[in-house]
């Protein structure tokens, strides 16, 4: 029985410290994670605000803010760049609430027992009262006074300004940004990962600035609080101290006077410190090193500066009534600097000339090889002297990002990929003539006016501004060339306006458009080829080379951009291929049935905005005509039809188009499949902008209208 009865005594201590202990391992994991950490402090924050705090805790409390305050001015200081601590709004407003939940916790203490001497708020309050003020509190008044003006009207308004422009600054600037990055992707300067990576750092940023101008104002929005507390502090206590603990009129001002201007001095020296630290932050929007490198690195590069300042404080040393000894101090040290500084410069300087002209040397200048001369180049644009601030302008669009964007642009519309275009200047040239050749061969030329604007009326009317008359180099539409200061009025009369770069960039279009088929090579074929996707690549193995050579890809996909279509649908043209060389190796035949398989694609490019494909159709007699003029079999068959009948063809099409062109309609010739091809190499030798479509081209859900017959 006795054993019995002492067996839940001897149980029940080891069960209640399992229990602690327990308790004490759960909260121990609790904190080590620093989102549950994380929330417990500001919890302890906001329970600051409801509960009093005792006076050693409220040390603590007070000694952990100044911690916090001068841990974030040393982070803000070694940081390079502001992004790497872009958290730093939300530190601020957690700072700012620890400041003002403190201040609460002082005030209570202070107003409830102000009255028993000046270590009624704790030692950390009563050190800055006694150490400070020195137990006079006109002088911590004072002092509180201007640390109150600096915070408040010298850094926090400065920094609060610096981060409102540059949120605004870093907002207006973000598509131009973006464009940027942009463009180097689509010039191969970049890839895509790297893309990735700027356009998100370029979000980071946007997002910083524009919390940074939010959170400035809750450093302002302190400061002003601690002003006011500070005020309610002493009224209120002097209240207390004379109506319910009472004190004199007197005593009560000094005792409660000291003890809230000492609590006032420990909330606004952190609060000074944070209010730099944002300053320093915002202000290193344009440094990408630390402060230390940015400032002295910077101040020490010109020497120059130190020596006057060397001269002027020995001046001042020589002035009556001037203590001669700290300013001739200082200019010796300001002085020795510059001499010091300026022996630095010459020495790398030389250093690097020594490194320079060993390495020049070492490696004597190998000549070029007679190879070189060998290159040919692509597509080059020649540039008269007088163009060449089209390629640095500094306003408006850069003739090289126009021509970067037409590279992209050309492999989305036609599924060829431009090669670089070579740009130089040309001083044989006139000012402001440019020249565009492929494969060193002249393909065009124009002439165009930098700063000036290019207008055309689309109506194919007299323009009706003051300016300079020209053609037009693509199309050679009239045209004039009006000061920039006209382009309102010429938009507002319905006249296109295009600038001198718009101008060089549609001409290169369609010299490039021209001359797709030569610009396309075996080596680009194989790339594309290389380039298809990996679900794909079995289709490439079965066509390649058992089928055809790529060699004759090259030809038909020269054939289908010789006719402007696009051929980035390259699987389904390599279907095609496959298809065709079943029961053909003829090279025209088989494009004749890739076009077939295009259907869709075809049908849809030559769609009007009404909606439905114009047709002029070939009539039953020349149909028969170029038929019976076909002879030969196979590879060898070829068009063989009297001159003075191709003559009367001719004439017959230029005709019946011109006259449909002037209705403002372009019709598209519809002939019969086995006659297409023929029929095409006789008119694109005069109308090569002329589409000749085939039957089997037309989709059946494509809508026609036949507008005659030729």
């Amino acid at each position: 029985m006795t054993d019995q009865a002492n067996a839940p005594a001897v149980a029940t201590p080891n069960r209640t410290a399992a229990s602690a202990g327990s308790a004490l391992r759960g909260l121990g994991k609790m904190l080590r994670r620093g989102d549950i950490a994380m929330a417990l402090g500001v919890v302890a924050i906001l329970v600051v605000l409801i509960l009093p705090m005792p006076k050693w805790l409220l040390d603590i409390s007070l000694a952990f803010s100044i911690t916090i305050s001068v841990l974030i001015l040393m982070t803000v200081m070694f940081i390079s760049k502001p992004l790497e601590l872009n958290s730093f709004p939300t530190i601020l407003l957690i700072a700012a609430l620890l400041r003002l939940s403190l201040n609460l916790a002082s005030t209570r203490l202070i107003l409830s027992n102000g009255h028993e001497g000046p270590d009624a708020a704790g030692q950390v309050i009563q050190a800055f009262g006694s150490f400070v003020m020195g137990g006079n509190f006109i002088i911590g008044i004072i002092v509180f006074g201007i640390l109150v003006i600096v915070n408040f009207v010298v850094i926090t308004k400065g920094s609060g300004r610096i981060a409102e422009v540059s949120a605004r600054f870093s907002l207006d600037s973000m598509p131009g940004k973006q464009m940027a990055i942009d463009a180097d992707l689509s010039a191969g300067l970049i890839d895509e990962s790297e893309a990735r990576r700027r356009r998100t750092e370029l979000e980071e940023e946007s997002s910083f600035f524009g919390a940074m101008d939010g959170a400035a104002k809750f450093v302002r929005g302190d400061a002003i609080a601690g002003l006011m507390i500070t005020f309610i502090n002493v009224v209120g206590g002097i209240i207390i101290g004379t109506a319910q603990k009472g004190l004199t009129m007197g005593e009560a001002a000094e005792t409660y006077t000291l003890l809230t201007v000492g609590d006032g001095l420990v909330s606004q020296i952190p609060a000074l410190i944070v209010s730099v630290s944002a300053g320093m932050l915002v202000t290193k929007a344009g440094v990408s090193v630390t402060a230390d490198k940015a400032v002295f690195g910077q101040l020490s590069r010109q020497p120059k500066s130190l020596g006057l300042v060397s001269v002027l404080l020995v001046s001042l040393s020589l002035l009556p009534g001037i203590p001669m000894l700290p300013f001739l101090g200082l200019a010796g040290a300001t002085g020795y600097l510059a001499w010091s500084l300026t022996r630095r410069q010459a020495r790398d300087k030389a250093v690097k000339v020594a490194a320079q002209r060993k390495e020049s040397q070492a490696t004597p200048a190998a000549e070029e090889p007679i190879s070189a001369a060998l290159a040919i180049d692509q597509v080059r644009l020649e540039l008269g002297y007088g163009l060449l601030p089209l390629i640095n302008s500094e306003s408006g669009s850069r003739l090289t990002d126009q021509i970067k964007a037409l590279r992209r642009q050309l492999a989305g519309d036609m599924g060829f990929v431009m090669p670089s275009i070579r740009i130089q200047d040309n001083l044989q040239l006139p000012s402001n003539t440019y020249v565009l050749r492929v494969k060193e061969i002249e393909a065009g030329r124009g002439e165009v006016r930098p700063n000036m604007l290019l207008v055309m009326d689309p109506r194919g009317e007299a323009l009706a501004l003051s300016g300079e008359a020209t053609t037009e180099p693509t199309f050679g539409l009239p045209a004039m060339w009006v000061d920039a200061n006209n382009r309102e009025e010429a938009m507002f009369k319905g006249y296109t306006v295009v600038d001198p770069q718009t101008v060089i960039t549609t001409h290169l279009t369609e010299i490039i458009k021209e001359n797709m088929p030569e610009l396309l090579s075996y080596a680009e074929t194989q790339k594309l080829l290389d380039e298809l996707g990996r679900e794909h690549q079995k289709l490439v193995a079965d066509v390649i080379p058992q089928q055809i050579t790529i060699g004759g890809i090259e030809r038909i996909l020269q054939n289908l951009l010789g006719e402007r279509i696009s051929i980035r649908d390259l699987p389904t043209i390599l279907e095609g291929v496959a298809e065709a060389c079943g029961y053909t190796r003829n090279i025209g035949a088989i494009t004749e049935h890739v076009r077939a398989r295009l259907a869709r694609q075809i049908s849809d490019a030559n769609t009007g905005e009404e909606g439905y494909i114009p047709l002029l159709t070939l009539s039953p007699q020349w149909e028969q005509a170029f038929a019976e003029a076909l002879v030969g079999d196979g590879e060898e068959r070829h068009l063989a039809m009297a001159p003075s009948r191709l003559q009367e063809f001719i004439t017959s099409v230029r005709q019946s188009f011109e006259r449909f062109a002037m209705m403002g309609t372009n019709p598209v010739l519809l002939t019969s499949p086995g006659l297409r091809a023929y029929v095409r190499s006789i008119i694109e030798r005069f109308r090569p902008a002329t589409t000749v479509m085939s039957q089997n081209e037309i989709h059946p859900k494509a809508k026609i209208k036949t507008l005659g017959q030729i």
